[in-house]
């Protein structure tokens, strides 16, 4: 449960706290300070990865008690409304005429072809001026609501009953009965999704309270270097004070030798490194 950003930045922190800490500890002639240098890196560094376990684990506890049974719900709901919409439809569909066309009723008159119900549906579509919903009709028993999609500027029917199914118009009479009716026959698949969703859901929740559960990985070795730190900075602070030493005391000429022979030492092993990739 980490990210490659925060083990980059601790990789960061370590080479610049290292390179300090070798010249400290050659200055002082106190190998504490390497040690403690070196501890504190890697303490920070183990940190910041239990910070992001730990992100992770509230973003989880979030999505257990919050998005995961609101979307469940949400889609059962779909699926109930579905499985109602498909019963009404299954008892309003009478297609009994030679094109096999149930009944439309349009604006208060019924029309029983495709071609004068999908011509009524353009003239309704060409006499609308406002941008509200209306409803206009009703086909096999869903309700219509012919609206304007303000973003694409064309026309939309939206059929009604437990739930909302958009249909978009063209300018084809046939084209648009036939539309309409695509939406309606597909219903069976989108329960079908809908279904399928919910089973996923239920699993990706399942799989989110194992996963709340697992302990941080390196609780051991953080707390073994935070208490290996703490001891070494009372050492270092009893140190100080048997024998007083401080920044000033340091032979600047001396570190900054010292400076440069750990600068050379580690340019060559750079070099060494690339040569040998």
């Amino acid at each position: 449960m980490t990210s490659k950003a925060i083990v980059r930045s601790a990789e960061d922190v370590d080479e610049k706290a290292l390179s300090y800490a070798e010249i400290k500890a050659l200055s002082t002639g106190n190998p504490l300070i390497l040690e403690k240098t070196e501890l504190e890196t890697q303490v920070s560094k183990l940190k910041l990865l239990k910070q992001s376990y730990l992100s992770q684990i509230y973003n989880l506890e979030d999505m257990i008690t919050k998005y995961y049974p609101v979307q469940i719900t949400r889609t059962q709901n779909e699926i109930e409304n579905i499985k109602n919409d498909m019963e009404i439809i299954k008892n309003n569909t009478e297609n009994k005429n030679e094109e096999q066309f149930s009944q439309m009723k349009l604006k208060e008159k019924v029309y029983y072809k495709k071609e004068s119900a999908g011509s009524e549906i353009i003239e309704l579509c060409k006499a609308k001026d406002s941008k509200d919903s209306e409803e206009i009709g009703e086909y096999r028993g869903l309700k219509m609501f012919l609206e304007i999609d303000t973003v694409s500027n064309t026309y939309e029917i939206k059929l009604k009953a437990n739930g909302t199914y958009k249909v978009s118009l063209g300018t084809d009479k046939y084209g648009n009965i036939t539309r309409i009716d695509n939406v309606i026959e597909s219903l069976s698949k989108k329960l079908e999704d809908a279904e399928r969703q919910v089973n996923i859901l239920q699993q990706q929740l399942e799989t989110a309270k194992v996963d709340v559960k697992v302990p941080f990985e390196k609780e051991t070795e953080l707390t073994e270097k935070q208490k290996r730190l703490n001891e070494v900075n009372k050492l270092l602070k009893v140190n100080e004070k048997d024998n007083e030493i401080l920044d000033d005391e340091i032979d600047k000429e001396e570190i900054n030798e010292e400076l440069e022979e750990v600068s050379e030492k580690r340019n060559k092993e750079k070099e060494i490194s690339r040569d040998i990739r």
